[in-house]
């Protein structure tokens, strides 16, 4: 996979409660392009970061419809994938300050 195509399939890191619960027990959230499979997460989650991957699981969450003053929007569709990594490997974030 070239290094353009990952990428362009790993948006970044979904950073909430529920990534740092499912962190603790060795996954890892990340924003996804609507046309990734899964097969393409799994390599390029192990060439980004050099870790080993088990497993990835892939949901996506619809826009919700929100009432704005201008009548009715509706926010972007976000497609998730949780990433279970083997046995001693872990992805840390980086602390700033």
């Amino acid at each position: 996979m070239s290094q353009e195509r990952i990428y362009k399939v790993l948006l970044g890191r979904h950073l909430s409660e529920k990534a740092a619960i499912a962190q603790e027990n060795g996954q890892v959230v990340f924003r996804v392009a609507p046309d990734a499979t899964k097969p393409e997460i799994k390599a390029a989650v192990e060439q980004l970061y050099n870790v080993k991957v088990d497993s990835v699981s892939v949901l996506n969450q619809k826009g919700k419809t929100k009432r704005t003053v201008r009548g009715l929007g509706k926010r972007k569709s976000v497609r998730k994938a949780y990433v279970s990594l083997s046995e001693g490997h872990e992805i840390e974030l980086l602390d700033v300050e």
